[in-house]
């Protein structure tokens, strides 16, 4: 079977100035640091034996992806964030202040998985309470859940396209552009160079984006299963069915990615591609190198194993990520 043919392997994540690639024991990242040179990050993927049996679970394996994806993406955003900027040798360093790192990996995985739940509940309520005050124009439950789900898809257009309208979130869209590129010049079997890649398509079946575009529609549905009235009980209902949304749409994320070589089929999953059209951008090519940098080190690490890589190991094995620059 080719690798055309094999489900996707890999996943990315677009950061300031660079893109993480991962596997399924390995993630790795590359910036552009201010002289121009390239840096990364390295972080192993933990397989506790509870996450994993829940993650062969359908519906609960898409949350507890979404957690670990959380958590381990805030420690590479925290790496591009702190480095892109600055020189190198110019780096803060913490000798002096014995912070605990282990601490300070799990308060920075604390804060990704808080950040996305509180995202979570303020794009799911916020049109609840709005859907309500035009009550007296769209009575009953059908019209409710109808209104409801309008403001949430409104909501989620306007607060991206706000965001993207500042040149930072610019790049990093354009960076997400360069991460599907690849991922597609990949599962295409070509050679993973500037050329090849910037003709690829920014779009891509399995992104995170059109995950949340499929927590709207899923929701709108599941919604109509349950009572609306009394208001507080459908506060209630909609607090209480948070992941159930997260796990129905993870599963109509993997359902439509599947489909995506089937003629007619293929469309179903249209709509969230239709929404990376704001969220990512097409990249310049210095974007992309760094983008086949990223995957091509993370290739390399599948292939021959993180302790033949050049990546230099930390010494501390309660935080296994370290950097280096490209020779």
């Amino acid at each position: 079977m080719s690798k055309k043919q094999q489900p996707p392997a890999y996943g990315g994540q677009a950061l300031i100035e660079g893109v993480m690639f991962g596997s399924r024991d390995h993630t790795v990242t590359a910036i552009r640091r201010k002289d121009d040179s390239l840096d990364y990050f390295y972080v192993p993927k933990e397989h506790k034996p509870m996450s994993t049996k829940l993650k062969k679970i359908p519906f609960i394996r898409g949350i507890v992806a979404l957690i670990e994806s959380a958590g381990i993406g805030s420690r590479h955003l925290t790496f591009a964030n702190e480095r892109y900027d600055v020189m190198p040798g110019e780096e803060v360093e913490e000798n002096g202040e014995e912070t605990s790192k282990l601490a300070m990996v799990i308060g920075v995985a604390a804060v990704g998985v808080l950040s996305f739940l509180f995202g979570k509940f303020a794009f799911t309520l916020v049109p609840v309470f709005l859907a309500q005050m035009l009550d007296f124009i769209a009575p009953g439950k059908t019209a409710q859940i109808l209104l409801e789900s309008f403001f949430k898809l409104a909501l989620l257009l306007i607060y991206i396209s706000l965001i993207s309208m500042t040149p930072l979130i610019k790049r990093v869209f354009k960076y997400h552009g360069a991460e599907h590129k690849v991922i597609n010049a990949y599962e295409n079997n070509l050679p993973l160079t500037v050329e090849n890649v910037q003709a690829q398509s920014r779009l891509h079946y399995r992104c995170g984006s059109s995950f949340l575009l499929f927590t709207v529609i899923v929701g709108m549905f599941i919604y109509f299963l349950v009572p609306t009235d009394p208001f507080w009980l459908r506060i209630v209902n909609r607090i209480l069915l948070i992941p159930v949304v997260i796990g129905v749409s993870f599963e109509v994320l993997q359902f439509t990615n599947s489909l995506r070589n089937i003629p007619v089929l293929k469309y179903l999953g249209y709509p969230g591609l239709w929404l990376q059209l704001l969220t990512t951008k097409e990249p310049e090519d210095k974007q992309v190198e760094v983008a086949i940098a990223s995957f091509n080190k993370l290739l390399e690490i599948e292939e021959q194993g993180i302790e033949n890589v050049e990546i230099l190991k930390s010494t501390d094995s309660k935080m296994e990520e370290t950097t280096v620059p490209v020779n």
